[in-house]
């Protein structure tokens, strides 16, 4: 499988699959990028002193399962410095809540039964609002807070697109946006809104990039 491509007109920025050794460095940027979501404020109860410890063990897990399952994890590169990443689930793989049983080991042992069992609601709450059959789900994507507003998060979307474009059973692209930012982000890279979803005690925008335009599909 090719590498995700991006506009090769800046030599300085390419897009390539994490290894093993990036994952750490890929976990500490989305701790920092989702550190105050309102979904996993609420999932992983904030107002309680071990927040952030059980924030970057789910974290930490949930990398640890794309990778075990092979699936699309990006990093954006400036130089030799990671400005960003993006992991998607592939359709194929079968988009689910339902994960292995030693993820759900370690993610209980690290982020608690109930943080545990309201990510996997999560998930089945958002993935059952999906208009598709076959799709990518982007579950995660940062960019670095230093690095931010100056155009990486298209150059990361780019990439996303070279996945969806490699993978032509996949309908497209499906991202549960929980903040005004992350809409606007979407919405301009040509992401459609499709329905407010509640998790919780939360509402996000449920966002969908078509592989097609649907009202060109007969």
């Amino acid at each position: 499988m090719s590498s995700p491509a991006v506009d090769k007109s800046n030599v300085d920025i390419k897009a390539a699959y994490l290894s093993a050794e990036d994952l750490k460095l890929a976990a500490s940027l989305l701790y920092q990028a989702y550190h105050d979501d309102p979904v996993f404020l609420e999932i992983f109860a904030a107002d309680k002193i071990d927040y952030e410890q059980r924030l970057r063990a789910a974290i930490r897990e949930e990398l640890n399962a794309f990778w075990q399952a092979k699936q699309p994890m990006i990093g954006l590169y400036l130089g030799e410095t990671m400005v960003g990443v993006a992991c998607l689930n592939n359709p194929e793989e079968g988009v689910s809540s339902e994960r292995f049983w030693h993820w759900r080991l370690k993610m209980l042992l690290g982020a608690g039964y109930f943080g545990t069992k309201q990510m996997i609601e999560k998930e089945k709450v958002v993935l059952a609002a999906v208009p598709l059959k076959k799709f990518h789900m982007l579950s995660f994507i940062a960019i670095h807070p230093l690095h931010q507003h100056h155009g990486f998060g298209h150059y990361l979307m780019a990439a996303v697109n070279t996945i969806l474009a490699e993978h032509t059973e996949s309908e497209g692209v499906a991202v549960y946006a929980t903040s005004k930012k992350y809409k606007a982000f979407f919405k301009d890279v040509d992401y459609q809104f499709i329905e407010e979803v509640v998790v919780g005690n939360v509402s996000g925008s449920l966002m969908v990039y078509y592989r097609e335009n649907p009202e060109s599909v007969d």
